[in-house]
Protein backbone atom coordinates (compact mmCIF):
# COMPACT_ATOMS: atom_id res chain seq x y z
CA UNK A 1 0.00 0.00 0.00
CA UNK A 2 1.24 3.65 -1.13
CA UNK A 3 -0.92 6.18 -0.01
CA UNK A 4 -3.94 5.29 1.63
CA UNK A 5 -6.91 5.93 -0.24
CA UNK A 6 -10.48 5.71 1.31
CA UNK A 7 -13.97 6.78 0.77
CA UNK A 8 -17.17 7.62 2.60
CA UNK A 9 -20.32 5.86 2.21
CA UNK A 10 -23.23 7.48 4.37
CA UNK A 11 -22.94 11.00 5.85
CA UNK A 12 -26.37 11.16 7.66
CA UNK A 13 -24.43 12.14 10.83
CA UNK A 14 -21.84 14.57 11.38
CA UNK A 15 -19.30 12.38 12.89
CA UNK A 16 -18.42 11.71 9.45
CA UNK A 17 -16.68 15.12 9.05
CA UNK A 18 -14.21 14.57 11.64
CA UNK A 19 -13.52 10.66 10.54
CA UNK A 20 -12.68 12.41 7.03
CA UNK A 21 -10.77 15.34 8.01
CA UNK A 22 -8.66 12.95 10.32
CA UNK A 23 -8.08 10.53 7.76
CA UNK A 24 -6.75 13.17 5.41
CA UNK A 25 -4.47 14.87 8.51
CA UNK A 26 -3.00 11.03 8.91
CA UNK A 27 -1.69 11.10 5.09
CA UNK A 28 -4.95 9.35 3.70
CA UNK A 29 -6.45 10.61 0.17
CA UNK A 30 -10.32 10.79 0.03
CA UNK A 31 -11.47 9.99 -2.76
CA UNK A 32 -14.78 9.89 -3.29
CA UNK A 33 -18.23 9.96 -1.47
CA UNK A 34 -22.09 9.14 -1.26
CA UNK A 35 -25.10 9.22 0.20
CA UNK A 36 -28.77 8.02 -0.06
CA UNK A 37 -30.27 11.17 -1.08
CA UNK A 38 -29.55 14.92 -0.04
CA UNK A 39 -29.41 14.32 4.11
CA UNK A 40 -29.04 17.74 6.28
CA UNK A 41 -25.32 17.03 6.50
CA UNK A 42 -24.56 17.16 2.94
CA UNK A 43 -24.13 21.53 2.40
CA UNK A 44 -21.82 21.83 5.30
CA UNK A 45 -19.94 18.40 4.33
CA UNK A 46 -19.52 19.90 0.45
CA UNK A 47 -18.18 22.67 1.99
CA UNK A 48 -15.90 21.34 4.04
CA UNK A 49 -14.86 19.05 1.06
CA UNK A 50 -15.69 20.53 -2.00
CA UNK A 51 -13.07 18.93 -4.29
CA UNK A 52 -14.09 15.54 -2.99
CA UNK A 53 -16.15 13.98 -5.84
CA UNK A 54 -19.44 12.36 -5.08
CA UNK A 55 -19.54 8.88 -6.66
CA UNK A 56 -22.99 8.21 -8.86
CA UNK A 57 -23.53 5.11 -6.69
CA UNK A 58 -21.85 3.35 -3.67
CA UNK A 59 -20.75 0.37 -6.01
CA UNK A 60 -18.69 2.39 -7.85
CA UNK A 61 -16.44 3.27 -4.58
CA UNK A 62 -16.25 -0.54 -3.80
CA UNK A 63 -15.69 -1.87 -7.18
CA UNK A 64 -12.95 0.72 -7.18
CA UNK A 65 -9.68 -1.30 -6.48
CA UNK A 66 -7.08 1.64 -5.82
CA UNK A 67 -9.61 2.34 -2.68
CA UNK A 68 -8.61 0.72 0.49
CA UNK A 69 -10.63 1.96 3.41
CA UNK A 70 -14.69 2.96 3.34
CA UNK A 71 -15.60 5.35 6.16
CA UNK A 72 -19.50 5.16 7.55
CA UNK A 73 -22.24 7.46 8.69
CA UNK A 74 -25.03 5.97 7.51
CA UNK A 75 -27.95 5.60 9.73
CA UNK A 76 -27.03 3.31 12.12
CA UNK A 77 -29.78 0.65 11.50
CA UNK A 78 -27.50 0.16 7.67
CA UNK A 79 -24.00 0.28 8.79
CA UNK A 80 -23.71 -3.41 9.32
CA UNK A 81 -24.95 -3.89 5.65
CA UNK A 82 -22.42 -1.54 4.36
CA UNK A 83 -19.36 -2.86 6.54
CA UNK A 84 -20.36 -6.68 4.90
CA UNK A 85 -20.85 -5.61 1.91
CA UNK A 86 -17.38 -3.30 2.07
CA UNK A 87 -15.56 -6.42 3.29
CA UNK A 88 -16.64 -8.28 1.08
CA UNK A 89 -15.03 -6.19 -1.80
CA UNK A 90 -11.87 -5.97 0.02
CA UNK A 91 -12.09 -3.08 1.95
CA UNK A 92 -11.33 -2.28 5.44
CA UNK A 93 -14.08 -0.21 6.95
CA UNK A 94 -14.19 2.36 9.47
CA UNK A 95 -17.73 3.02 10.76
CA UNK A 96 -18.95 5.53 12.95
CA UNK A 97 -20.80 4.56 16.42
CA UNK A 98 -23.06 2.45 16.72
CA UNK A 99 -21.12 0.06 14.16
CA UNK A 100 -24.50 -2.08 13.81
CA UNK A 101 -27.81 -2.27 15.77
CA UNK A 102 -28.47 -5.80 16.23
CA UNK A 103 -26.68 -8.71 18.19
CA UNK A 104 -27.72 -10.75 14.60
CA UNK A 105 -25.78 -7.66 13.11
CA UNK A 106 -22.84 -8.06 15.17
CA UNK A 107 -22.68 -11.98 14.56
CA UNK A 108 -22.43 -11.32 10.24
CA UNK A 109 -19.61 -8.67 11.16
CA UNK A 110 -17.85 -11.47 13.03
CA UNK A 111 -18.61 -13.96 10.83
CA UNK A 112 -17.69 -11.76 7.84
CA UNK A 113 -13.91 -10.34 9.58
CA UNK A 114 -13.24 -14.11 10.34
CA UNK A 115 -13.74 -14.74 6.25
CA UNK A 116 -12.05 -12.12 4.37
CA UNK A 117 -9.31 -11.05 6.99
CA UNK A 118 -10.64 -7.67 7.03
CA UNK A 119 -10.35 -5.00 9.40
CA UNK A 120 -14.12 -3.65 10.61
CA UNK A 121 -12.98 -0.68 13.27
CA UNK A 122 -14.81 2.11 15.21
CA UNK A 123 -14.53 5.32 15.45
CA UNK A 124 -15.24 5.95 19.08
CA UNK A 125 -14.66 10.08 18.58
CA UNK A 126 -15.01 10.46 22.91
CA UNK A 127 -11.88 9.19 23.07
CA UNK A 128 -9.93 9.28 19.38
CA UNK A 129 -10.95 12.89 19.15
CA UNK A 130 -10.59 14.35 22.46
CA UNK A 131 -7.18 15.15 23.56
CA UNK A 132 -7.55 15.48 27.49
CA UNK A 133 -8.49 11.64 26.88
CA UNK A 134 -4.43 11.23 25.51
CA UNK A 135 -3.50 12.94 28.32
CA UNK A 136 -5.10 11.07 30.93
CA UNK A 137 -4.06 7.78 28.97
CA UNK A 138 -0.38 9.02 29.17
CA UNK A 139 -0.66 9.48 33.07
CA UNK A 140 -2.43 6.51 33.83
CA UNK A 141 0.03 4.88 32.42
CA UNK A 142 2.85 6.73 33.81
CA UNK A 143 1.52 5.48 37.04
CA UNK A 144 0.16 8.91 38.72
CA UNK A 145 -3.21 6.98 40.15
CA UNK A 146 -1.91 3.62 41.02
CA UNK A 147 -4.01 1.06 39.34
CA UNK A 148 -7.68 1.86 37.93
CA UNK A 149 -10.41 0.12 39.55
CA UNK A 150 -13.48 2.53 37.97
CA UNK A 151 -14.54 4.72 35.44
CA UNK A 152 -17.52 7.07 35.94
CA UNK A 153 -18.56 8.60 32.59
CA UNK A 154 -21.00 10.69 31.13
CA UNK A 155 -22.46 11.63 27.96
CA UNK A 156 -24.67 14.47 28.11
CA UNK A 157 -26.11 15.79 24.63
CA UNK A 158 -28.31 18.73 23.52
CA UNK A 159 -31.35 17.37 21.32
CA UNK A 160 -31.27 19.71 18.43
CA UNK A 161 -34.93 18.76 17.51
CA UNK A 162 -35.06 21.31 14.49
CA UNK A 163 -31.84 19.92 12.95
CA UNK A 164 -32.79 16.28 13.67
CA UNK A 165 -33.62 13.95 10.65
CA UNK A 166 -36.55 11.46 11.62
CA UNK A 167 -34.56 7.90 11.89
CA UNK A 168 -33.43 10.18 14.63
CA UNK A 169 -36.49 9.73 16.58
CA UNK A 170 -36.74 5.92 15.42
CA UNK A 171 -35.66 3.08 17.92
CA UNK A 172 -34.91 0.92 15.16
CA UNK A 173 -33.17 2.77 13.18
CA UNK A 174 -30.79 4.42 15.77
CA UNK A 175 -30.45 1.26 17.77
CA UNK A 176 -31.56 2.84 21.34
CA UNK A 177 -29.71 4.97 23.53
CA UNK A 178 -27.25 2.65 24.70
CA UNK A 179 -26.44 1.00 21.54
CA UNK A 180 -25.56 4.29 20.46
CA UNK A 181 -24.26 7.14 22.80
CA UNK A 182 -22.89 4.72 25.68
CA UNK A 183 -20.46 2.74 23.42
CA UNK A 184 -18.08 5.65 24.14
CA UNK A 185 -18.46 5.48 27.32
CA UNK A 186 -18.29 1.46 27.47
CA UNK A 187 -15.07 1.90 25.18
CA UNK A 188 -13.74 4.22 27.78
CA UNK A 189 -14.25 1.60 30.51
CA UNK A 190 -12.49 -1.03 28.96
CA UNK A 191 -9.70 0.85 27.83
CA UNK A 192 -8.55 2.48 31.03
CA UNK A 193 -9.45 -0.37 33.44
CA UNK A 194 -7.56 -2.56 30.81
CA UNK A 195 -10.11 -5.31 30.42
CA UNK A 196 -10.97 -7.59 27.65
CA UNK A 197 -14.30 -8.43 29.22
CA UNK A 198 -17.10 -7.54 31.10
CA UNK A 199 -20.74 -8.17 32.90
CA UNK A 200 -23.65 -5.41 32.55
CA UNK A 201 -25.03 -5.71 36.05
CA UNK A 202 -27.61 -3.01 35.83
CA UNK A 203 -29.03 -0.69 32.70
CA UNK A 204 -32.08 1.34 32.17
CA UNK A 205 -33.14 3.67 29.60
CA UNK A 206 -36.45 5.98 29.37
CA UNK A 207 -37.85 8.74 27.76
CA UNK A 208 -38.65 11.21 30.20
CA UNK A 209 -38.86 14.80 28.48
CA UNK A 210 -40.12 13.62 24.79
CA UNK A 211 -43.56 11.77 25.37
CA UNK A 212 -44.53 13.42 21.66
CA UNK A 213 -41.43 11.31 20.08
CA UNK A 214 -42.35 7.17 21.48
CA UNK A 215 -39.35 6.44 19.35
CA UNK A 216 -36.50 8.29 21.56
CA UNK A 217 -34.68 7.15 24.37
CA UNK A 218 -33.72 10.58 26.11
CA UNK A 219 -32.12 9.51 29.40
CA UNK A 220 -29.82 5.51 29.95
CA UNK A 221 -27.75 4.33 32.68
CA UNK A 222 -25.90 1.25 32.93
CA UNK A 223 -23.23 -0.58 35.58
CA UNK A 224 -20.40 -2.83 34.27
CA UNK A 225 -17.95 -5.20 36.16
CA UNK A 226 -14.98 -7.12 35.01
CA UNK A 227 -11.95 -8.53 36.68
CA UNK A 228 -10.18 -5.47 36.83
CA UNK A 229 -12.60 -3.05 37.63
CA UNK A 230 -16.22 -1.48 37.56
CA UNK A 231 -17.88 1.58 35.63
CA UNK A 232 -20.88 3.59 35.56
CA UNK A 233 -22.27 5.34 32.31
CA UNK A 234 -24.92 8.21 32.23
CA UNK A 235 -25.98 9.36 28.90
CA UNK A 236 -29.06 11.94 28.27
CA UNK A 237 -30.51 14.39 25.41
CA UNK A 238 -31.14 16.99 28.07
CA UNK A 239 -28.10 20.00 27.87
CA UNK A 240 -29.26 23.00 28.18
CA UNK A 241 -29.11 25.46 25.64
CA UNK A 242 -27.19 28.16 27.56
CA UNK A 243 -24.60 25.75 27.65
CA UNK A 244 -21.98 26.97 24.89
CA UNK A 245 -21.53 23.32 24.05
CA UNK A 246 -23.44 20.21 23.05
CA UNK A 247 -22.53 18.92 25.91
CA UNK A 248 -20.54 18.60 29.44
CA UNK A 249 -18.78 15.23 28.51
CA UNK A 250 -16.98 13.90 31.23
CA UNK A 251 -15.01 10.73 32.79
CA UNK A 252 -13.70 10.42 36.00
CA UNK A 253 -10.78 7.90 36.35
CA UNK A 254 -9.95 5.92 39.93
CA UNK A 255 -7.09 4.56 41.20
CA UNK A 256 -5.41 3.07 44.13
CA UNK A 257 -3.13 6.47 44.67
CA UNK A 258 -4.98 9.01 42.97
CA UNK A 259 -7.75 10.05 40.36
CA UNK A 260 -8.16 12.00 36.80
CA UNK A 261 -11.18 13.59 35.66
CA UNK A 262 -11.84 15.27 32.30
CA UNK A 263 -13.84 17.75 31.44
CA UNK A 264 -13.55 17.43 27.80
CA UNK A 265 -15.39 20.26 25.76
CA UNK A 266 -16.32 22.63 28.51
CA UNK A 267 -15.49 23.88 32.18
CA UNK A 268 -18.13 26.36 33.09
CA UNK A 269 -16.18 29.26 33.98
CA UNK A 270 -12.92 28.46 32.28
CA UNK A 271 -11.72 28.73 29.10
CA UNK A 272 -11.43 26.73 26.52
CA UNK A 273 -11.47 22.84 26.34
CA UNK A 274 -9.68 19.37 26.99
CA UNK A 275 -9.26 20.17 30.98
CA UNK A 276 -7.91 17.26 33.34
CA UNK A 277 -7.59 17.78 36.88
CA UNK A 278 -5.07 15.10 38.71
CA UNK A 279 -5.29 14.41 42.11
CA UNK A 280 -2.62 12.32 43.90
CA UNK A 281 -0.07 12.00 46.71
CA UNK A 282 1.84 14.70 45.61
CA UNK A 283 0.26 16.51 43.03
CA UNK A 284 -3.56 18.66 43.03
CA UNK A 285 -3.87 20.52 39.72
CA UNK A 286 -5.50 21.36 36.54
CA UNK A 287 -4.28 20.53 33.16
CA UNK A 288 -4.49 22.32 30.03
CA UNK A 289 -4.70 19.33 27.54
CA UNK A 290 -5.89 20.61 24.85
CA UNK A 291 -2.28 20.77 22.76
CA UNK A 292 -2.14 16.99 23.02
CA UNK A 293 -1.95 14.36 19.93
CA UNK A 294 -4.61 12.10 18.69
CA UNK A 295 -2.48 8.96 17.69
CA UNK A 296 -5.26 7.01 16.82
CA UNK A 297 -5.80 7.80 13.01
CA UNK A 298 -1.90 7.86 12.29
CA UNK A 299 -1.88 4.44 14.23
CA UNK A 300 -4.91 3.20 12.46
CA UNK A 301 -3.35 3.80 9.29
CA UNK A 302 -0.29 2.22 9.82
CA UNK A 303 -2.89 -0.86 10.93
CA UNK A 304 -4.57 -0.57 7.11
CA UNK A 305 -0.93 -0.88 5.73
CA UNK A 306 0.89 -3.80 8.78
CA UNK A 307 -2.45 -5.58 9.50
CA UNK A 308 -1.61 -5.31 13.04
CA UNK A 309 -3.89 -4.05 15.80
CA UNK A 310 -1.89 -1.29 17.47
CA UNK A 311 -4.43 1.51 17.48
CA UNK A 312 -7.42 -0.94 18.52
CA UNK A 313 -7.42 -4.64 18.71
CA UNK A 314 -10.77 -5.96 16.91
CA UNK A 315 -11.68 -8.33 19.86
CA UNK A 316 -12.08 -4.73 22.02
CA UNK A 317 -13.97 -3.43 19.08
CA UNK A 318 -16.25 -6.51 18.93
CA UNK A 319 -16.94 -6.39 22.83
CA UNK A 320 -17.51 -2.77 22.99
CA UNK A 321 -20.54 -3.76 20.45
CA UNK A 322 -21.78 -6.92 22.07
CA UNK A 323 -21.82 -5.04 25.66
CA UNK A 324 -24.03 -1.72 24.47
CA UNK A 325 -26.14 -4.04 22.38
CA UNK A 326 -26.86 -6.38 25.82
CA UNK A 327 -26.88 -3.34 28.20
CA UNK A 328 -29.85 -2.09 25.82
CA UNK A 329 -31.62 -5.26 25.79
CA UNK A 330 -30.99 -5.52 29.54
CA UNK A 331 -33.14 -2.02 29.91
CA UNK A 332 -35.67 -2.72 27.51
CA UNK A 333 -36.53 -5.83 28.89
CA UNK A 334 -36.54 -4.12 32.59
CA UNK A 335 -40.00 -3.73 34.43
CA UNK A 336 -41.68 -0.13 33.86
Amino acid sequence: MTTLRFAAIGIDHRHIFGMAANMIEAGAEFAGWWTQGHPNTEEGFVERFPDVPRANSANALLEDPSIDLILLSCIPRDRATWAVQAMEAGKDVLTDKPGCTTLDQLATIKATVATTGRIWSIDFSERFEVPAVTRAAELVAEGAIGRVIQTLGIGPHRLNRDTRPDWFFDRAAYGGILTDIASHQIDQFLFFTGSTDAEVTFASAANYANPDDPGLQDFGEIALRSAQGHGYIRVDWYTPDALPTWGDGRLTILGTEGYIELRKYVDVGSDGTDHVILVNGTRCEKIDASGSDLPFFARFSADLRDRTEIAMTQAHVFKVCELSLKAQAMAESAPR
